[in-house]
């Protein structure tokens, strides 16, 4: 793992344990993101999905897909929320490190998930879950732009 993967990970897990410390030191927000995913584990976990990346007016379509630990069950989500360090379209696509915690039961389902790229980019995302899934862990998860 390179030094910039290093302080990326330790920085992602800084926001996860102090959301609103976090927050503050984000920023003001640079665009908005809205992602639909299919989510499955046990113990290692995997999803696969993809959404919309709303930056300086206009809509950009975009997939997600990634590979952790920290979960078991399988459920369908629906996250939106804010981006934060985006200064151009291209530093948005790559790969990120999620922090996660949430749960499934049923149509019941709720979580916050944190995600930071190496290039600055970091996206904060309410989630609505539905299944049966518990989550406390962390992915890699690839963001690329939908053709």
């Amino acid at each position: 793992m390179t030094i910039r993967q290093t302080t990326t990970t330790l920085a992602a897990v800084l926001m996860l344990a102090s959301p609103a410390m976090a927050q503050r030191s984000l920023g003001p927000a640079t665009g908005t993101v809205r992602l639909e995913q299919v989510q499955a584990g046990f113990i290692a976990s995997g999803e696969a999905g993809g959404g919309t990346l709303r930056f300086q007016g206009r809509s950009y379509p975009i997939t997600v897909g990634g590979l952790g630990i920290g979960s078991i069950g399988a459920s369908r989500s629906v996250a939106s929320g804010t981006v934060y360090g985006l200064h151009r379209r291209s530093d948005f696509a790559g790969a990120y490190v999620q922090l996660k915690e949430g749960w499934a039961v049923g149509a019941a389902g709720r979580g916050t998930t944190w995600l930071r790229n190496d290039k600055g980019v970091t996206l904060k995302l309410a989630t609505r879950r539905q299944g049966l899934q518990l989550q406390l862990g962390a992915d890699g998860v690839l963001i690329g732009f939908r053709q």
